[in-house]
C-alpha cells in the first residue's frame, strides 16, 4: 500500500533519535536523516542583509556566516 503521508519528528537527544531509528527499521519504514539549517533564506535577501548589518565594532560582515552568528546573538 503506498501513502502520500509524510511523518516529521523532531528528536530533541541522541536516546530519542535512535529509539525512533529503531522503530522505523522494526517495522521496515523508509526513512531519511537531514541536518537542515534553520535559516534557509535566498541568495537575494542574504545580500540585503549583508548590506545593513554592521559587526559591533563597526566592521562590515563580509559572509553569510559570520552575520548569521551575529544575529543568533542578539
Amino acid at each position: 500500500m503506498q501513502t502520500e503521508n509524510v511523518f516529521i519528528a523532531h528528536p530533541t537527544t541522541t536516546d530519542q533519535l535512535n529509539a525512533l531509528k529503531a522503530v522505523v527499521k522494526a517495522m521496515k519504514v523508509k526513512f531519511e536523516l537531514k541536518k537542515e539549517d534553520p535559516y534557509v533564506i535566498s541568495d537575494e535577501d542574504k545580500a540585503l542583509v549583508l548590506g545593513r548589518i554592521k559587526s559591533d565594532k563597526g566592521e562590515d560582515l563580509l559572509d553569510w556566516d559570520t552575520a548569521k552568528k551575529q544575529l543568533k546573538r542578539k
